[in-house]
């Protein structure tokens, strides 16, 4: 049954009645993407004390069509260093893996030639158990630039655009671009820095954050996204009071509190 308050960029799947049964959970593909960061630059060509973030617009005919994203897409096989046993990679292996399918897919998505090594841990974030097809993806970010030529592939992006973060929440709520949650909250932690160095240097040292998604509905059936902090986290109750951490994915926008969590 379609829920009819559920937000349109809501990729969650159903709510049942406190924690799910995790057993019955489908396995969480490996995937990964990168953020690029850039100073923006006024109409001479100076820098404008903003932050600009490249991001792709997905095709219709694929998962997720139509929403704005980073470049990125599943770990494949070949992105694992050799010697990898399937389907038990260490943690510097599958690290190894996250990074060189994030330049993979930058190369195909938008023909940009990425060095893996250059990439700083942003976080990782695992959708709720009863997501239909989970991916658990690895987030990076990037020093990106403006001699940087931009070239999508046409199958599975249709359009790009260099973006301050801020500028694009504001789109999201008028309606204007499509966001999943993961890229939302992401933007909301970028759309805190003025400049491209200022956010590499914080993300460099700050610890990797990891959203393990738990889902619940309040009592007036509006959705909510839980994560680590929450008061509500671990019992999956939406209705808890205390501290918060959580993204409220009511119909008419989205909306974070984060009492519990520093951004």
């Amino acid at each position: 049954m379609t829920d009819s308050g559920k937000h349109k960029n809501d990729p969650y799947g159903d709510i049942g009645t406190g924690k799910p049964d995790e057993s019955k959970a489908s396995p969480a593909i490996p995937a990964a993407t990168v953020v690029l960061l850039r100073d923006g630059q006024d109409s001479t060509g100076c820098d404008n004390n903003s932050l600009e973030v490249l991001m792709l617009r997905k095709t219709s005919k694929i998962s997720f069509g139509g929403m704005w994203v980073f470049p990125g897409g599943k770990i494949d096989a070949a992105d694992y260093p050799p010697g990898t046993t399937t389907g038990a990679p260490t943690i510097e292996q599958a690290d190894s893996a996250a990074r060189n399918a994030a330049a993979r897919e930058t190369t195909e998505e938008a023909n940009l030639q990425l060095t893996p090594d250059a990439f700083i841990e942003f976080s990782h974030w695992t959708p709720p158990p009863t997501t239909p097809k989970r991916f658990a993806t690895w987030f990076f970010v990037a020093q990106g630039n403006h001699a940087d030529t931009i070239e999508v592939d046409g199958g599975e992006i249709d359009d790009h655009r260099w973006i301050n973060p801020a500028q694009a929440l504001a789109q999201h709520a008028k309606g204007e671009i499509d966001l999943v949650p993961p890229t939302w909250v992401s933007l909301y932690q970028l759309s805190q820095f003025s400049n491209a160095s200022t956010a590499l240097e914080f993300i460099t040292k700050q610890t990797t954050r990891r959203y393990v998604t738990h889902l619940s509905k309040r009592e007036d059936n509006v959705r909510v996204a839980i994560w680590e902090g929450d008061d509500g986290y671990e019992s999956w109750d939406a209705n808890s009071t205390g501290e918060t951490h959580r993204l409220t994915m009511a119909k008419g926008g989205f909306v974070f509190e984060h009492s519990a969590a520093q951004y």
